[in-house]
């Protein structure tokens, strides 16, 4: 794998700097997983029995960070950056993608993410979201959840695509 530029969590700060710098990092990884490749590569469905891309997994995270920090904890109506196309998340349609939108639309969203969280006194702040209660804190270990599981799929891309392997 390239240099790691990412910035390791420390192993002995409080709450919120650790589930924060936890994010940072696994956004930073997703990043990692796409450097130095073309736009051919990025948009390539490198694993025969699937649909994914590294393209489609940059836009699906833009996507996402928007629901949940935006939508679920701002309040703010949005609008799908990639209008579904016959019934299909376009998140994932990348085949005329435009990359450099992608990953701006992406850097976007997680700066407008780490607005919203840092608009929060504390990590048990609540919200109401479709009839349900959720905190800062469920959030954010949610995006956790939801950048490790995208990564693993990331690896598998990487690997299919030109043999780059690490973590």
């Amino acid at each position: 794998m390239h240099d790691d530029q990412r910035t390791h969590p420390s192993k002995v700060a409080g709450d919120r700097a650790s589930l924060t710098t936890f994010l940072d990092y696994q956004r930073a990884t997703l990043a990692m997983k796409c450097q130095g490749l073309d736009a051919e590569q990025l948009r390539a469905r490198a694993v025969p029995t699937s649909a994914l891309t590294l393209l489609g997994l940059v836009r699906h995270a833009a996507e996402v960070e928007r629901s949940w920090f935006r939508l679920a904890l701002a309040g703010e109506p949005i609008t799908p950056l990639w209008p579904a196309v016959d019934g299909v998340r376009a998140d994932f349609l990348v085949q005329d993608a435009d990359v450099e939108e992608a990953f701006a639309r992406w850097h976007e969203a997680c700066a407008g993410s780490r607005k919203v969280a840092d608009g929060f006194a504390s990590l048990d702040d609540t919200v109401e979201f479709r009839g349900e209660t959720l905190s800062l804190r469920y959030v954010l270990t949610h995006m956790i959840e939801e950048y490790a599981r995208h990564n693993g799929h990331a690896d598998l891309l990487r690997e299919a695509l030109d043999g780059t392997v690490g973590e």
